[in-house]
């Protein structure tokens, strides 16, 4: 099985291992809660931005950002759509943060680069109506479960 290294003393990845299985590991390990497994998966320069808001630089950055939410947030993922060609990796989906009894659900285009499988630009973008939408809808399905969204399936 051939292996490809990995700069910053990382283990080796497989080379087999997809851009795409990388994509869908990272968001996986976001919805476990693992932050440390999916951080493990980002480059140490990695550049993410969540459209329109200013874009972090650097793993121990987005660390900072998210570690907060730990335990406080969670949060889910439902892919519709993955998309890679080499080391670029588009998705379609629907995420959801989870505040309690509050599931605010929303669609998010992401594209994602690797470099030795690693993922060095993370960029998620949102619909602004459909993201305050989703708050909306879930804040009062918190209160009248029937008007909060249903999570995809298939």
């Amino acid at each position: 099985m051939s292996t490809t290294s990995t700069r910053n003393g990382a283990p080796p990845v497989n080379a087999l291992h997809s851009a795409e299985a990388v994509v869908r590991e990272f968001l996986d390990a976001l919805a476990r809660d693992d932050l440390d497994a999916a951080l493990a998966l980002l480059d140490d320069d990695v550049a993410y931005t969540n459209v329109p808001f200013p874009t972090v630089h650097g793993r121990r950055t987005v660390d900072k950002l998210f570690r907060p939410m730990i335990g406080k947030a969670g949060f889910k993922v439902h892919f519709h759509a993955v998309a890679a060609d080499g080391d670029v990796v588009l998705t379609e989906r629907t995420d959801a943060l989870i505040f309690g009894r509050v599931h605010w659900q929303f669609w998010v285009y992401g594209r994602f680069e690797l470099r030795d499988g690693k993922i060095t630009v993370w960029r998620d973008s949102f619909d602004l109506v459909d993201i305050n939408f989703g708050l909306l809808r879930g804040l009062v399905g918190a209160v009248i479960p029937g008007v909060a969204r249903r999570w995809p399936t298939g």
